[in-house]
């Protein structure tokens, strides 16, 4: 996009960076990084507990990135934002509260076969504690769920679906609308992951009528460290605190502890105040530029990546669904994905190899490994032509 890599400091430190690794972590536009500085010479004190003017200072901008955060997912109130360390702070969040205290023997918590490890383990883990059952909902060879499937796979014992909006891997957009009214039509409630969507797909909670959802800061051009999770009041009411400290409590004594109301009662210690400032910068920075036009660029991009990396004979892409967001995965037949890697980090050339914390997704397609290539708004059309020149020449290596 025009003038968008400008407002990149990375970029003019490494003017040649074709950085393809956003799946990964976004970069930092000037306004973030300035905003995390500002709050350390200007405003720097622990939030809420002070009542010197410095303290509010610093107590109004880190409530400020909340009611930001409100306006961005259109929660129905600021109390329904908890701020976290990012999505698998999150997820571990509603694992070891919400479905630790609802599974019981027997009991199911849905999940696809797509998830980030992040979005398996915890829900794995619940089940394996209190003999319930993880359900898996399959995908096929594009990449793609069958709604008949997730449909058939709730019953009447499923306590909870927790489910990615784009694979981090495939790059595969879940129908997550859809999925959420064919829960809610059996009375069960939905965890979503959006990691991989927020910085391109406007997130309306209430329209969704999802129950819980989560993101990370630095996906979303903002600083690591940081996360949102969005759940709604009566659920978050209902929930015990699942870390105990300073903040989070109403009143403390040597035989009992009352708790702070939400959103409170989910932060306990000092947060991340400097990342929490910085997000919202971040968020900022998205909806000056627009959440469409991010994405309407990054769909323009893929559609070129794509088209130009089926044109290299040898290449496979894996995951072709047709709705899909800006990540593509592939394998070049004769060289190890690693190798692919570290060939196009030599030119400048940042793309992911690995698993991508996907397992399960490696073993449906017996790959050990895959390259992904995950597109933002700094890239443009360039990048994806030194990336299929970098391809060649580690074709070349390897003939």
């Amino acid at each position: 996009m025009k003038n968008i890599r400008s407002l990149f400091p990375i970029f003019k430190e490494y003017p040649n960076l074709v950085y393809l690794d956003s799946a990964s972590t976004t970069q930092k536009p000037h306004s973030v990084i300035d905003a995390e500085l500002a709050f350390y010479q200007k405003q720097n004190a622990n939030v809420h507990r002070g009542i010197y003017p410095l303290a509010a200072k610093a107590t109004q901008a880190y409530e400020a990135t909340r009611e930001k955060v409100k306006q961005f997912l259109n929660t129905p109130s600021v109390k329904e934002v908890i701020f976290t360390s990012g999505t698998t702070d999150s997820v571990n969040l509603v694992a070891s509260t919400f479905a630790l205290d609802r599974v019981g023997e027997g009991d199911e918590v849905v999940i696809s076969a797509m998830e980030h490890h992040a979005n398996l383990i915890p829900w794995q883990q619940v089940c394996l504690q209190k003999g319930g059952k993880l359900v898996v909902v399959p995908f096929d060879t594009e990449g793609v769920l069958s709604l008949a499937d997730f449909e058939k796979a709730i019953t009447d014992r499923t306590k909870l679906v927790a489910v990615t909006h784009v694979s981090n891997t495939l790059g595969t957009v879940n129908p997550i609308a859809d999925m959420i009214k064919i829960a809610h039509s059996k009375n069960v409630p939905v965890f979503v992951d959006a990691a991989q969507s927020v910085a391109s797909h406007v997130l309306d909670v209430q329209a969704l009528d999802v129950d819980f959802l989560a993101f990370s800061g630095h996906k979303l051009f903002g600083p690591t460290g940081v996360g949102v999770l969005y759940g709604k009041e009566k659920w978050l009411n209902s929930m015990r605190p699942h870390r105990f400290g300073g903040e989070m409590i109403r009143d403390v004594t040597f035989k009992r502890t009352l708790f702070a109301p939400i959103p409170q009662k989910f932060e306990a210690g000092t947060p991340n105040i400097a990342g929490v400032v910085g997000l919202g910068a971040a968020i900022d920075f998205v909806e000056s530029v627009g959440q469409t036009v991010i994405k309407k660029h990054v769909d323009e991009l893929l559609k070129y990546a794509t088209n130009a990396l089926k044109n290299i004979e040898g290449l496979d892409i894996i995951g072709q669904a047709k709705e899909k967001s800006g990540i593509i995965s592939f394998i070049l037949r004769g060289a190890h994905p690693h190798d692919v890697a570290t060939i196009l980090g030599q030119q400048e050339v940042c793309i992911r190899a690995g698993h991508h914390c996907t397992q399960p997704i490696m073993d449906f397609y017996e790959l050990p490994a895959t390259v992904r290539v995950s597109l933002s708004v700094y890239n443009d059309f360039d990048d994806i032509d030194k990336l299929i020149k970098g391809l060649k020449k580690v074709q070349a290596i390897f003939a």
